[in-house]
C-alpha cells in the first residue's frame, strides 16, 4: 500500500515537473498586454497604464531599412520587448537579417527558442546540426520558411549573386544568442585547452582570439 502511493507520488511530480519545464521558457501572459513602460527606473518591466496605451505601442517601424553590416557581410536588426515594448509579456520576437553577397551568419544557437527563418529575397544556403552532429542544410529561396529547433546550432549564407533578406521569428521575447566562433575564441577560455581541443598552435589560437575577441 505504502509503495503504491510513494509510486503515485513519485508519477504525480514527474508529471508536474515536466509541465513546469515546458511551460519555464515564456509564462503565459495574465491579461490582454503588457505595454513595457520604457520610463520607469525599474529593472523589471512594468506595465505602462492602460489608459496611455495608443495604437503606436503596437507598431514598429525599425526594420524597415537593413542595419550596420558587420565583417562577415551580415547586418541583423532584432525587434524584441527592448526597442518594442508592445512585445512584453507576449513571448514572441523577431529578428531582420539581411547578407551581402557571399555574407554568412556564423554557427550559433538560441538557448531560449526556436526560430522559424522566411526567405524574403534572395538564396541562402540554411542548415542546423543536432545534438548527433547531424547536419540538416539545403539552399533555400525567397518565398521558402525554414525552421531551427532550440537551442540547435544553425547557421546560413548567402550563396546568391544578389543580397538576401531574411525575416526570423522566435517564440521568447527573449531568445538570446551565443555565436560559437565568438563564445569559444573570444570569451577567454585558456589557449591551453583551446589548443589541445582543437590541435592548433599557441600561435594559431593567438591569431584567432585576437580577431574574435571583444574590441
Amino acid at each position: 500500500m505504502c509503495r503504491t502511493i510513494l509510486y503515485n507520488m513519485v508519477v504525480l511530480f514527474v508529471i508536474l515537473l515536466n509541465s513546469y519545464v515546458t511551460r519555464a521558457s515564456d509564462p503565459d501572459p495574465v491579461q490582454d498586454f503588457c505595454i513595457a513602460n520604457t520610463e520607469s527606473a525599474s529593472h523589471a518591466k512594468q506595465c505602462k497604464n492602460s489608459s496611455l496605451v495608443t495604437v503606436e505601442d503596437f507598431v514598429y517601424a525599425g526594420i524597415k531599412v537593413p542595419g550596420k553590416f558587420g565583417p562577415t557581410g551580415l547586418s541583423g536588426v532584432s525587434v524584441n520587448s527592448n526597442v518594442f515594448p508592445g512585445l512584453n509579456t507576449l513571448g514572441m520576437s523577431l529578428v531582420r537579417a539581411d547578407f551581402e553577397v557571399g555574407g554568412v551568419n556564423v554557427p550559433h544557437f538560441h538557448p531560449r527558442a526556436t526560430e522559424i527563418a522566411f526567405v524574403l529575397e534572395g538564396t541562402i544556403y540554411s542548415g542546423f546540426v543536432d545534438t548527433n552532429n547531424k547536419v540538416f542544410a539545403k539552399v533555400i529561396e525567397k518565398g521558402e520558411v525554414m525552421v531551427f529547433p532550440r537551442g540547435l546550432v544553425h547557421f546560413q549564407m548567402n550563396v546568391g549573386d544578389t543580397p538576401a533578406t531574411i525575416l526570423g521569428s522566435f517564440d521568447s521575447q527573449n531568445p538570446g544568442s551565443q555565436r560559437i566562433p565568438a563564445a569559444i575564441f573570444g570569451s577567454g577560455i585558456k589557449e591551453k585547452l583551446l589548443e589541445k581541443a582543437f590541435g592548433m598552435s599557441s600561435k594559431e589560437i593567438s591569431k584567432l582570439k585576437k580577431k574574435l575577441g571583444p574590441h
